[in-house]
């Protein structure tokens, strides 16, 4: 199901990590959050699971095959219901679709420079902080 509520639109996310330790980033192409750093994710679509859809928009946005694991948390940005899920790498090759312009494996000093200039999305770095899921590489 898309919609939490006529109001709320469910969302889902992946979180994955290289052997280096750095996360998967994406850089939006569209709103909201437009040029700004985030997590690949998107909308669950009508009838889809939450696996089916971290599964679609991975490949989508990243070029990269996941299998989704257990569940990192959610949040509540506006109207989108997002709920963030651990995955591992299969296969594909990292590349920028969909709608991400850019697609990158960040570090740790990298995601703390992207902080600092306020290029990541609302939040971002203080709940991967909080799920304890920060880059370590």
């Amino acid at each position: 199901m898309n919609t939490v509520s006529d109001s709320t639109v469910r969302c889902v996310g992946g979180i994955a990590h290289d052997e280096l330790g750095r996360i998967l980033l994406i850089r939006r192409a569209n709103e909201p959050g437009r040029g700004l750093w985030s997590v690949p994710g998107g909308r669950v679509e009508p009838g889809e699971t939450d696996e089916a859809a971290v599964i679609r928009e991975m490949r989508e946005e990243t070029g990269l095959d996941v299998i989704p694991g257990t569940p990192v948390g959610n949040v509540r940005r506006g109207p989108y219901d997002i709920h963030d899920y651990a995955c591992t790498v299969t296969g594909g090759t990292l590349r920028a679709g969909d709608d991400a312009d850019d697609a990158r494996w960040i570090d740790a000093e990298t995601l703390i420079e992207l902080d600092k200039g306020g290029r990541l999305a609302e939040l971002l770095f203080v709940t991967l902080r909080d799920w304890g899921v920060l880059p370590t590489g």
